[in-house]
């Protein structure tokens, strides 16, 4: 790996293995603050490749190396605030279904701010819709947040879904800020970011806790095109909120106006006055580097290829349990899949069976019956504002035989909530007289 990095990144031998033999052992506070200075190198190739796709964008992006993906969420709605980029009673644009803690932090007092719905349906494949993306015009929206692939629908944005918003925000929202949350692209062939579509409006959030089966390590990065709205407009607010920024962020620059957004998060995570011991831990970082240079040296993708066939074979595995036959869908990530149960019993229990269902069962005895009568825990997908009769299945950590089990279990509550609804109906008698039984 020192070999490898030192010849594609042209660095200085001795400087580059002091940085991982200080880091490794934990020494010293992070220095610079922000991230290590060849850990950021890496990292930046690294992300280019699993977030911007191609064409790579021109230009460099800052970055800051954080406690993963949950942090960096905190760390920039925290930022957002404390810069006037976003203030109380301001509105902003989630894409929905949507990583709950983006639906809940919303409403918390610390940033009291409205919320517009661009809504990604089953019957689009889980792509926004012209009309959800037009509702992007509205110059109220001041900010547009996005996972991607989604979670809990495990879907990519499509490349024309990409070009539309591309498109909008080019021609008629250039003011839009764009947060894309894009920890599972790396499941996805030819995956294209909105970092990298649009750079210049977009913070990058990416963190190697999935593609790496790494939760506990902790490893998040932020990132920061070094050409970016977010600068531009903290200096174009009135002179007062100017003012007291100034005063917020005087303690770490003579200069606090040129201090960049991406320094003012790294600030602002430790409540500016404790910015002298800001950053991620050494051994992280340097667990980065690693997991990141690995990468590049797998010039053949046989680690991506292995990761992409076990959650696919376990998809299938599920999809055969529920008894479907469908079509692979390539901007499908196969790390999380949504069982969209009102849309299944629409299609093979008909409209009547639903609205007896909607009436009589309330949707979350679909997950407590799966638990109680067969041991199967899912979450339920209206926490992530996914319809109400609908289960997140995670396929990255459970034995592959139960994803089958999973399959089974659904279908057989859906035979006891068919017989249900068959038995409210009023029994038809034949001509002779004698019950007729419904159709299985």
């Amino acid at each position: 790996m020192v070999s490898f990095a030192v010849k594609k990144f042209a660095f200085d031998h001795d400087a580059f293995v002091h940085e991982l033999v200080d880091s490794i052992i934990g020494d010293n506070y992070p220095v610079p603050d922000r991230m290590l200075q060849h850990n950021e190198r890496i990292v930046q190739e690294y992300l280019m490749w699993a977030m911007c796709g191609e064409p790579r964008p021109a230009g460099t992006f800052d970055l800051y190396a954080v406690e993963g993906g949950t942090a960096a969420m905190c760390y920039i709605f925290k930022s957002l605030k404390a810069n006037r980029l976003l203030r109380p009673g301001d509105t902003i644009a989630l894409g929905t279904p949507i990583f709950t803690p983006y639906l809940e932090m919303t409403h918390l007092e610390d940033y009291d701010l409205k919320v517009v719905h661009i809504k990604a349906p089953q019957e689009n494949r889980f792509q926004y819709t012209d009309d959800e993306i037009k509702k992007l015009e509205d110059p109220r929206i001041k900010a547009f947040f996005v996972v991607n692939p989604g979670n809990p629908t495990g879907m990519a944005m499509s490349k024309e879904t990409v070009g539309k918003i591309a498109s909008l925000v080019r021609s008629k929202r250039p003011d839009l800020m764009l947060l894309t949350d894009d920890v599972y692209g790396t499941f996805v062939d030819d995956f294209r970011s909105l970092l990298g579509e649009l750079p210049q409006n977009t913070i990058g959030v990416y963190s190697y806790s999935k593609y790496f089966g790494a939760t506990g390590w902790r490893l998040g990065v932020i990132a920061v095109h070094q050409d970016n709205i977010f600068d531009k407009m903290i200096s174009s607010l009135p002179a007062a909120a100017v003012d007291v920024l100034d005063k917020r962020y005087g303690p770490l620059t003579l200069e606090p106006r040129k201090l960049k957004f991406i320094d003012r998060i790294v600030a602002d995570s430790r409540d500016v006055a404790l910015n002298h011991t800001a950053g991620l831990s050494l051994p992280q970082q340097v667990m980065m580097s690693l997991f990141s240079l690995r990468e590049m040296m797998d010039t053949a993708k046989a680690y991506q290829t292995a990761c992409k066939e076990i959650v696919h074979r376990r998809i299938w595995s599920l999809i055969d349990g529920l008894g479907l036959s469908l079509t692979p869908n390539p901007n499908y990530d196969a790390y999380y899949g949504l069982i969209d149960f009102e849309f299944w019993a629409r299609k093979n229990l008909g409209d009547d069976a639903v609205d007896y269902l909607k009436k009589n069962i309330h949707p979350l005895d679909l997950a407590f019956r799966l638990a109680e009568a067969h041991g199967i825990v899912l979450l339920n997908g209206s926490g992530f504002d996914a319809p109400d009769w609908s289960l997140r299945v995670s396929l990255a950590n459970l034995p592959d035989e139960a994803y089958e089990d999973i399959g089974r279990g659904v279908r057989a509550i859906a035979r006891g909530y068919r017989d249900a609804f068959e038995a409210s109906k009023p029994r038809e008698r034949s001509k002779r007289g004698t019950v007729k039984e419904p159709a299985q």
